[in-house]
């Protein structure tokens, strides 16, 4: 049988009296130290509770380890088996596939739920659980700022918070923890080369530390508010907010460290579409007067009569790109300015004029 059993956010002390019924059972319990962070303090704390209460041997694991996952199902089979892990034990998507894996495997799996990081420090902030979009994890290496980024743009489009992990590293000496302000760094980067308009120092952003210690601390404000700020040692997390409920407001402004009044960060995006249409729209109907102009000076009546027939169509094709966008009907207008700019191109290629 596999147990997989959360020991929440508060360490080792958030073992409950049913999970240590359970491990008293088990014969190997495996701890894994990827999916949060356990300190050898609190491994050390652990062991010396589950050695009390006659539990099996302890054994820490690490990613690879779990994600391979052949000796967890494989002792499974024949043995009483727990896998530890901080938080809730489903909400990381390899234990999920662990978890797959073992009922494929025809092995019993039974699940005890703990407190999450995620839903604790969304609590803890005050925003509203179900006003979050796609969570997100900001990397070291500089690639994955432009997916969270992305990710930013997309829930903001829909009014949506979005959460971002921070990377964390306990394989060394040190625990590593990625600084939130060099995930700030990082968007700005991202920012100034796609220019979507979303992230600047203006942003309203949330970062949560350490949620589940004594030394937690959530701060809230725009980023140039807090861009100096020393954080201290991690896990961090960063929310970066959509629109806000009133109610939402006056939570951050109660229960967090504020320094600034909530912002709705959506109020300045737009869709790609719709930048798109406002830039290549005026372009268009200028090179169309200025072609037209030059064709007017020109005395072949017949061709240029049917050219500037070919210019009309493009105004019009510009005229419903304008309507389909004020309709709200992004796809069709981005095609009709695709239709459009085709047209005027057509033009120019004949006629041989550059602009």
């Amino acid at each position: 049988m596999l147990w997989l059993i959360g020991i929440g956010i508060n360490g080792y002390e958030g073992v409950s009296i049913h999970a240590l019924d359970i491990l008293k059972t088990c014969d190997i319990i495996y701890v894994d130290r990827f999916t949060g962070v356990l300190t050898d303090e609190e491994l050390q704390g652990l062991n010396n509770l589950i050695t009390k209460y006659d539990g099996g041997i302890i054994a820490p694991v690490q990613r690879w380890f779990v994600e391979d996952g052949r000796e967890i199902l494989n002792k499974s089979k024949n043995e009483n088996i727990a896998l530890l892990t901080y938080g809730d034990p489903l909400i990381a998507t390899t234990l999920t596939e662990l978890y797959v894996r073992a009922i494929k495997s025809s092995i019993k799996v039974n699940i005890i739920h703990a407190a999450s990081g995620i839903t604790s420090l969304i609590g803890e902030a005050g925003l509203h659980l179900y006003k979050f979009g796609k969570t997100v994890t900001m990397m070291l290496e500089f690639k994955s700022s432009i997916s969270v980024y992305n990710t930013i743009f997309d829930n903001l489009l829909v009014g949506n918070h979005t959460m971002i992990l921070t990377e964390y590293n306990n394989n060394q000496d040190k625990l590593f923890f990625l600084d939130p302000r060099c995930v700030f760094r990082s968007l700005l980067e991202v920012e100034e080369e796609l220019k979507y308009g979303i992230f600047s120092e203006e942003v309203f952003v949330i970062v949560a530390s350490r949620i589940g210690t004594e030394q937690q601390k959530i701060m809230s404000g725009k980023v140039k508010s807090l861009m100096n700020t020393d954080f201290g040692i991690g896990p961090h997390s960063i929310i970066i907010t959509g629109s806000l409920h009133f109610t939402e407001r006056e939570a951050l402004t109660t229960l967090t460290y504020n320094v600034d009044e909530p912002l709705d960060n959506t109020l300045k995006v737009q869709k790609i579409s719709v930048t798109m249409v406002k830039k290549y729209a005026p372009k268009a109907r200028y090179v169309i007067d200025q072609m037209k102009s030059a064709i007017r000076a020109e005395s072949n009546l017949p061709i240029n009569k049917g050219l500037n027939e070919v210019l009309d169509n493009a105004e019009y094709y510009i005229d419903d790109s304008e309507r389909f966008l004020n309709q709200g009907k992004f796809e069709l207008a981005v095609l009709s300015i695709g239709y459009a700019e085709g047209l005027i191109d057509g033009v120019r290629f004949k006629k041989e004029i550059a602009y």
